[in-house]
């Protein structure tokens, strides 16, 4: 009778999370900025049908870099808990944390119960009535929840991009700078050497503070074409 390969359960984490972050550093990379007026999401993306970034609820966004499968999974998963949650209590009780708190149940789930970790990272994005209330939570491929300040970068460079942020992000940037700095370093840092990046090759979404409690709008082509001049 032959003996079964016994394999320790370090090394089987670290061969998942091996594995994730190998299918994630694919990616092309997403910036999420806080500026004056709200927050906005840069992605790297060329499709029109496929997006990166998406509205979850009245002041609540998503963005998402990785298998666009299992992320579109995730984005539904969230836009049904909220919707049921502020059907059956209030629209008020719908946050960012409570949303953040649940992908990250999800992914930690997946990521110590499956064979097949996601090889997803995300990013839930609310925007408060000031800038102090603004909320920025990271979660990675096995349920880690980061509470981040004004910034978050995601993706194969997004090391090298939260390099130069913490250098050239500030506080107070009108839409146009912080959307400029964006592109800026996602052509510089876009893992195929310096490119200057146009808008077929981005989507670029906004939650906007003085909009009517739905915040969430996408930049078309058009606009991003003036804004970037």
């Amino acid at each position: 009778m032959s003996m079964p390969f016994y394999v320790s359960p370090e090394q089987i984490i670290k061969d998942k999370a091996d594995y994730a972050r190998k299918g994630i550093a694919r990616g092309r990379s997403v910036i999420v900025e806080e500026y004056d007026q709200g927050i906005v999401f840069v992605a790297e993306n060329p499709s029109r049908a496929l997006h990166k970034i998406s509205e979850i609820y009245d002041r609540i966004a998503f963005a998402a870099v990785g298998k666009y499968n299992e992320f579109e999974n995730l984005r539904v998963a969230g836009v049904r808990l909220a919707d049921m949650r502020g059907y059956s209590y209030d629209r008020r009780d719908v946050s960012g944390r409570s949303l953040a708190n649940a992908y990250a149940q999800t992914l930690g789930t997946i990521f110590t119960e499956t064979p097949k970790p996601y090889e997803v990272e995300i990013v839930v994005a609310e925007v408060g009535q000031t800038s102090e209330d603004d909320q920025l939570y990271r979660l990675t491929f096995d349920g880690s929840v980061a509470d981040e300040h004004g910034y978050v970068a995601m993706g194969g460079s997004a090391e090298a991009i939260t390099l130069a942020l913490s250098t050239e992000w500030r506080e107070g940037m009108t839409l146009v700078e912080a959307l400029r700095l964006a592109v800026d370093l996602l052509g510089k840092h876009g893992g195929e050497g310096e490119r200057q990046l146009g808008p077929g090759e981005l989507e670029v979404a906004l939650l906007e503070r003085s909009r009517p409690r739905r915040t969430f709008s996408r930049i078309s082509r058009a606009r991003l074409a003036e804004l970037l001049g």
